[in-house]
Parts: structure tokens; sequence; C-alpha cells
């Protein structure tokens, strides 16, 4: 009699159990579901928002928005002064206020320039002393800046500030390179 009573304590047990583990497996796919849902959800109101202030882009000083940006980077303002802009690769030079910084700005990044340079030497030697992105120092400071540091609409910014800047067409890149020259 005990063992049969044994038996059946042990059978309920398991029977609830694999039961229990059912319903968790259920409520899990449930949450899955959920979260799924509310992802997707929240990735569409994004989108309406941002669709809302891309017609709202207006910069109204470009400069100065490209100022802010540097200023972010080194932590004081720089009062940023357009020296140059090169065509091939583009590019725009800027100097602080004081002369005491100079920092270039490119959709290119180290690697693509450096490629550059030693893939086309005969076609950009042509350009090599007049552009400053072809002869980049070996430690040059880089920096990407993209909507990640700047802000969701960074890459609709920049696209204007660049085309009143320097009169070219940023395409589609979604980050800039900024490089400071030693």
């Amino acid at each position: 009699m005990e063992i049969i009573l044994a038996i059946v304590v042990v059978a309920a047990v398991i029977f609830f159990g694999a039961l229990i583990s059912m319903g968790n497996e259920h409520q899990r796919k449930a949450i899955d579901g959920l979260r799924e849902q509310v992802v997707l959800w929240a990735i569409h109101d994004l989108q309406i928002k941002r669709e809302h202030l891309v017609r709202n882009v207006d910069v109204q000083d470009p400069l100065g928005w490209l100022n802010k940006v540097a200023s972010r980077i080194y932590g004081h303002d720089l009062n940023l002064k357009i020296l140059q802009t090169f065509d091939t690769p583009q590019s725009l030079i800027c100097t602080s206020d004081d002369g005491s910084v100079k920092i270039a700005f490119s959709p290119y990044s180290p690697t693509y320039l450096h490629s550059l340079k030693r893939g086309k030497q005969n076609r950009l030697s042509q350009f090599s002393g007049s552009n400053p992105m072809l002869c980049l120092p070996r430690g040059v400071r880089a920096n990407a800046i993209s909507a990640l540091n700047e802000g969701p609409l960074f890459d609709l910014e920049i696209s204007v500030v660049w085309k009143e800047l320097t009169g070219r067409d940023f395409g589609h890149a979604n980050l800039i390179w900024m490089y400071e020259y030693p």
C-alpha cells in the first residue's frame, strides 16, 4: 500500500511538473510574440516620428552646426572657419578661429583613403600636392561621426550642411569622418 501511494505521488509530481513545463513554454512563446510586436511597434513609431521630422529638417547655420559637432568631440568651442573644399576625394578643410586646430571632414574612412592613395597613385598624383586628404600622416586622429553619437537626424542634417558648405551632394553616406591634423 505504501509503495502504491509512493508511486502515485511520484507520478502526480511528474504529471504536474510536465503540465507546469508545458504552461511555461506556452507563456514563453506568448511573451516572445508580445516582445516582437512591441519592437515592431517601436520601430514603426520611430519611423513615423522621423518622417514627420524629415519634412522639418532645416539647418539655419551650417558652419555653426558643423562647429557644434566638432566641439562635442573636442570638449570646447572651436569656432571653425572654412579654409578650402576639395572634389577628389571630397573633403572640407577647416581651422579653429585662433589657428591652433586644423580639421578635415570627409565622407571617406582612413582605410579607404589609404587604399585610394596606394591603388591609384599614378591617376591621383596630380591631386596629391593640393588635397591634404591624400597625404594624411600616419598618426592622424580620425573620428567617425554618425547618428549614433549625434542624433537620429544626423544623416539628413549632414547632407544639408555638406551641400550648403561645399556646393556638392553628400551622397547616401550615413557618417562623416573628422581628421585632426597635428
